[in-house]
C-alpha cells in the first residue's frame, strides 16, 4: 500500500463523515468503485481516492478485480471488506415475523416467516425471537454475524433504541430494544420503523439517479420513509414522514389513536378498511382478508379499497408538490392491489403539477415484503461498519496534523 504522506491528511482534514459515507454507499451496494463514490458525494476524485485507501488498510473496504468503463482505465471493483460478514434482520408485524440474512450490498437470504405475537410484550416477544435469530445466525456461521436488525411497527426514537407511543405495540413503549439485542446477541444492533426500513431496503435496489423518493407502507397502518440525496431524512426528532396523522374531510368524525378525529389512517390504512367493510356485513378481521375480498373483485371490497387509494393520494399530492421526488414507491399489503395502486397513481397526476409529475415514477417496491427486512439488515451493517471504523482509529488518521512551528 501507498505511504500516505502528511501533506495528503493534511488534505484530507475533516473526511472521518466521508469515511463513514464511503462506507455506507459500499456496504449497500450503492457505489462498487471510486468514480461512482466520487459522482454520488460530489467530492474530488483525490479526495475519494485517499478516503478509499484508508478503508483498504484497515481492512474496512476491499478492491478487487475490474469493472468496464466508459472510456479511460478499467475501475477496480469495491466491496466490504469481508463477504462473509452479515447481519441477522427481522421485520416485524402485529402477529408474525419476516426474519432472513442480509449481506453487504443488499443480499438477502435465508427468509422465512415465523410467528411473532407483538401484543405479548418486548419480555415475552423478544427472548423467542432472539432464538430463532441464533438459531438462524448458527446455521450462516456465528463468528461471522455482524449485526442484528429489526423493524418496528412504530415510532422508533433512534438516540435512545426504543419505540415511543405505539398505537398498537402494549408494553413496548420507551423499552430499550437495540441495548436489549447489544446484550444478548454480542455484537451492534439497530432498530428503526418499518417505514423507514423499507425506504432504506428499496433505495439500495433501485437504480442511483434516484436520489429523492418517498416510500410509502400501507399495512394495518400507514407511514412512509423519505430518501433526500440519497440518504434517509429523518427530521429535527425523527418523525419525518409521519403522513398517517395528516387530517382529512372523509374522517372528519371517525376518532384515531392519536386523540384527533379525521386522521388518514381513519380512513385509508389496513385497519380502517377492515372496519368499514365489516360495518357492511363483510366477514373480515384482519387487512389479508380485505386484499383477498378485492382479488377476488368483490364489489364493496373493490369500491373500499380504490376510495382508500384516493384519500392517501390525496394526502401525498401535497407533499409530493412540496418534495419534488423522484419517485413513490408503494409497499405493504394493500400496495399489492392494483385499483388501489391505480387510484394513487390517478390522484397525484390529477392533483401534482405537471412539472412535478413529468418525470416522477409511482411504483410498487420491488423488493415487496422484503424491502423493511433488507433495511434492517443494512442498518445493523452500517452501525457494524461505524463501530469497526471507530475501533480502528481511521478517524484520528483523517485529522490534520499540528502545525509545526518555524
Amino acid at each position: 500500500m501507498t505511504e500516505i504522506s502528511a501533506w495528503d491528511r493534511r488534505a484530507a482534514k475533516g473526511t472521518p463523515a466521508l469515511a463513514a459515507r464511503v462506507l455506507e454507499l459500499v456496504a449497500s451496494g450503492q457505489a462498487s468503485s471510486r468514480a461512482e463514490l466520487a459522482g454520488l458525494l460530489g467530492a474530488a476524485a483525490s479526495t475519494i481516492s485517499l478516503t478509499v485507501a484508508h478503508l483498504v488498510e484497515r481492512g474496512l473496504i476491499a478492491e478487487e478485480g475490474t469493472q468496464s468503463s466508459t472510456g479511460g482505465r478499467p475501475r477496480k471493483v469495491l466491496r466490504p471488506g469481508s463477504n462473509d460478514e452479515f447481519a441477522v434482520a427481522a421485520d416485524l408485524g402485529g402477529r408474525h415475523a419476516r426474519i432472513g440474512v442480509v449481506l453487504p450490498g443488499g443480499g438477502l437470504t435465508d427468509v422465512s416467516t415465523v410467528p411473532f405475537v407483538i401484543a405479548d410484550g418486548p419480555e415475552a416477544a423478544l427472548p423467542r425471537l432472539a432464538e430463532t435469530l441464533e438459531a438462524l445466525a448458527e446455521q450462516r456461521g456465528r463468528g461471522r454475524l455482524r449485526g442484528v436488525g429489526l423493524s418496528l411497527p412504530g415510532p422508533v426514537d433512534i438516540a435512545s433504541g426504543s419505540v415511543v407511543l405505539p398505537s398498537r405495540m402494549p408494553g413496548w413503549n420507551r423499552f430499550p430494544v437495540t441495548a436489549w439485542l447489544e446484550e444478548r446477541f454480542g455484537v451492534p444492533a439497530a432498530v428503526d420503523n418499518d417505514a423507514n426500513c423499507m425506504a432504506v431496503g428499496e433505495h439500495t435496489v433501485r437504480p442511483a439517479q434516484r436520489r429523492q423518493t418517498i416510500m410509502v407502507k400501507i399495512g394495518s397502518a400507514i407511514g412512509a420513509g423519505v430518501i433526500v440525496d440519497g440518504r434517509l431524512y429523518r427530521g429535527a426528532t425523527g418523525a419525518a414522514g409521519d403522513i398517517t396523522h395528516m387530517r382529512i374531510d372523509a374522517g372528519a368524525d371517525i376518532p384515531c389513536s392519536c386523540g384527533n378525529t379525521g386522521c388518514l389512517e381513519t380512513v385509508a390504512s389496513g385497519a380502517a378498511l377492515v372496519r368499514i367493510l365489516r360495518e357492511r356485513g363483510a366477514d373480515v378481521s384482519s387487512p389479508e382478508d380485505v386484499a383477498r375480498l378485492a382479488m377476488d373483485a368483490d364489489p364493496e371490497a373493490t369500491r373500499a379499497v380504490r376510495r382508500a387509494g384516493d384519500y392517501l393520494g390525496q394526502v401525498l399530492a401535497a407533499n409530493v408538490n412540496f418534495f419534488n421526488p423522484d419517485a413513490v414507491y408503494l409497499g405493504g399489503i394493500l400496495s399489492t392491489l392494483e385499483p388501489f395502486v391505480a387510484a394513487v397513481r390517478s390522484q397525484l397526476y390529477e392533483s401534482c403539477h405537471p412539472l412535478v409529475t413529468e418525470h416522477l415514477a409511482i411504483e410498487r417496491a420491488s423488493l415487496g415484503a422484503d424491502a423493511g427486512l433488507v433495511g434492517a439488515g443494512q442498518f445493523a451493517l452500517q452501525r457494524s461498519l461505524a463501530r469497526a471504523l471507530s475501533e480502528a482509529g481511521a478517524a484520528d488518521q483523517f485529522r490534520a496534523p499540528a502545525p509545526r512551528h518555524v
